[in-house]
Parts: C-alpha cells; structure tokens; sequence
C-alpha cells in the first residue's frame, strides 16, 4: 500500500467535519484540528477545510518529515501503522515505540546497540531495524509491529484514565487505531 492510500484510508476514517465536545483538539475536518490548521496557513472555517490541504499535511508532517518513507521500504505494514499512530499521537510518539521495541528486541545489544529513544527516525534507528529484520525473517515486521499496537493500546487506556471525559473516544481508539495501520487485514 502507498502513501496516498494510505491518506485516502485515513481521512476516510477520520470522517468529515467533526466539534466533538469532549475532544481538546476542538473542531476537526479530515482528522485535521484547528489549530493545526491555522499552522499550515488556513484561515477559513474548518467546515470549508479541503481534502486536498489535509492530504498533503498527511504527506508532509506524518510521513516524510518523521522518514516514515524510509521505514516502509524496509518493513511497509510497520510504515503504516507507524502513520497511523503518528497521526492520532504525533509521530515522535510513534518513533519512541519503534525506538522502544527495537531496544526491547536486541537481546541485551548483542544484535545492535540500544538506541537513544529520542523520536526521531534517523541512521541508528534505522540500522537496527535492517539488523532486526535480517535476523528475523520472515516474521520480525509482524513482532515489530505487535509490539508497536501493544504501546498504542496501552497509551489510549492511560489517556483514559488519566482524563475521563476521553473515555467517549477509548472504544474507538481500539477499535479504529489498532490493527488498523492503514487498513491492513
């Protein structure tokens, strides 16, 4: 799957216009917040925000900025989910869990050294994941990717319990988010 499906399955999940009360983010449009919005240089009612602004936010800022790219010419279904989660948390999030799993995964750094969990996606990180992936075939992705959807799933319950009034989104967090690395089965 490529990127633009990948947005495409996105924002087909996010939904349009979206003011949930509960939700800090306040008023969406394609999974887009506000304020992230008015970042980019929008300035109309978030109604009126286009498809086509949110799908190259999508590209930009969750994709290639964080070298998501780089992580799905080795180990595409991971790439998504780390999108996906990178959308929904933010993608130094979802580069701390790569980061985290890959350093969990060494076998004490006898397969490659622990690696700074600092969310960035860079030479070391993605050394270790070659190093993990060659080690591990053909089902490293797969654990790598569990393990990711573990930290996820584990974050949404703690947002939950930490503030209540999330608790309207945790059922479609889990539902929705995991698993759902840009909709593979």
């Amino acid at each position: 799957m490529d990127i633009e499906e990948l947005i495409d399955e996105l924002i087909e999940r996010e939904g349009g216009f979206v003011d949930h009360p509960a939700d800090r983010g306040g008023a969406t449009r394609w999974g887009v917040t506000e304020a992230t919005a008015r970042e980019t240089g929008y300035h109309g009612a978030m109604r009126d925000y286009p498809r086509s602004a949110a799908a190259s936010l999508y590209r930009a800022r969750y994709w290639l900025a964080p070298r998501f790219d780089a992580v799905a010419a080795r180990a595409p279904a991971l790439a998504a989910e780390l999108f996906d989660t990178g959308v929904n948390m933010g993608p130094a999030v979802a580069a701390r869990f790569l980061q985290r799993a890959l350093t969990a995964l060494n076998r004490g750094a006898r397969d490659y050294p622990d690696l700074a969990i600092d969310g960035r996606v860079g030479p070391q990180t993605l050394t270790a994941l070659d190093r993990f992936l060659a080690l591990h075939e053909p089902g490293g992705e797969v654990v790598l990717l569990k393990a990711v959807e573990a930290m996820q799933g584990e974050r949404y319950l703690q947002l939950a319990e930490r503030r209540p009034a999330n608790e309207a989104f945790l059922y479609g967090w889990l539902a929705n988010r995991l698993g759902n690395g840009g909709g593979l089965e």
